[in-house]
């Protein structure tokens, strides 16, 4: 019996690396060759050594356009954890049986495409959507609003797609609260914002972070939103990987786009495993 478990252990985790390593590995591998190789007109790639596809990004068109990414994205996060940790915080004190069917409802959207909620999300917005017209009929506009096509609209559609990211792991934090902590903190005398800040926050701080990231990174790479929401004026980094691979034919250029991306995203993670290891170490001293 012993043997057949650890046969099946081994073909497990032969079959999961060789996945990983066949999909994953190997394909990131190939981008990192490409943006070191020179573009071809008939074949995309030719076997020639240059640099020039990272020296392109230090251009100020690439900048710009990673700036505005990284602000957008940013903006996109706040919002999210501005409107997910209440969310979290209301879910994670409902009692113990309405909490699944929360959970449920919150994970249900996920079973549509996100590029099919968002048309929806545009229909609703239009100059003669749903909105518009609804506001029309209240009498609280004279003329429809023009939200679409709009840094706003690019925002309000990653908040839409990214919200239940947040909130999943900060309801797994608020869930893991320790209640004698905050019990205590009343016997002290600290109030609402005292107990917020001092107790709860760094808690779920790690929560927080998760969160964010969830968010942060996919936020940068969501092309389609910024098509369909913010048109070609509010571009992301994910429309010029987007466009160098299926317009210009420049796959050198786009393999090294996504490098410095894939790089960014690893930075953002090390900063995080950083950050969650000195949050425990924080936690372990709160409880002691």
């Amino acid at each position: 019996m012993k043997l057949m478990r650890n046969r099946f252990q081994t073909v497990v985790v032969t079959v999961i690396t060789g996945w990983l390593v066949l999909f994953v590995l190997a394909p990131n591998l190939m981008i990192l060759l490409a943006s070191f190789l020179t573009r071809d007109d008939n074949n995309f790639i030719r076997m020639v050594f240059t640099l020039s596809n990272y020296r392109r990004l230090a251009d100020p068109l690439y900048i710009d356009v990673l700036v505005h990414s990284l602000n957008m994205a940013f903006i996109a996060t706040v919002c999210c954890l501005l409107l997910g940790y209440p969310f979290a915080w209301c879910l994670s004190s409902l009692p113990a049986r309405w909490r699944p069917v929360m959970l449920f409802l919150l994970i249900l959207p996920f079973w549509t495409n996100s590029l099919i909620r968002i048309y929806a999300l545009k229909i609703f917005l239009s100059v003669r959507g749903w909105l518009n017209n609804f506001l029309l009929w209240a009498g609280v506009i004279d003329h429809p609003l023009r939200i679409m096509y709009t840094p706003e609209a690019v925002i309000l559609g990653l908040v839409y797609i990214l919200l239940p990211f947040m909130v999943m792991p900060l309801y797994s934090s608020l869930e893991k609260l320790d209640k004698p902590c905050l019990e205590a903190a009343r016997d002290l005398g600290a109030g609402r914002l005292q107990t917020f800040m001092r107790i709860i926050l760094p808690l779920t701080m790690p929560g927080v972070i998760a969160g964010c990231l969830l968010v942060f990174i996919p936020a940068m790479g969501m092309f389609y939103v910024s098509d369909l929401m913010g048109g070609a004026r509010n571009l992301l980094i994910g429309n010029v990987i987007k466009t160098q691979f299926l317009s210009l034919r420049d796959w050198p250029a786009g393999s090294a786009t996504s490098i410095i991306m894939t790089a960014l995203m690893g930075l953002m993670l090390l900063l995080y495993w950083r950050s969650a290891k000195a949050m425990n170490k924080k936690i372990i001293g709160i409880n002691r």
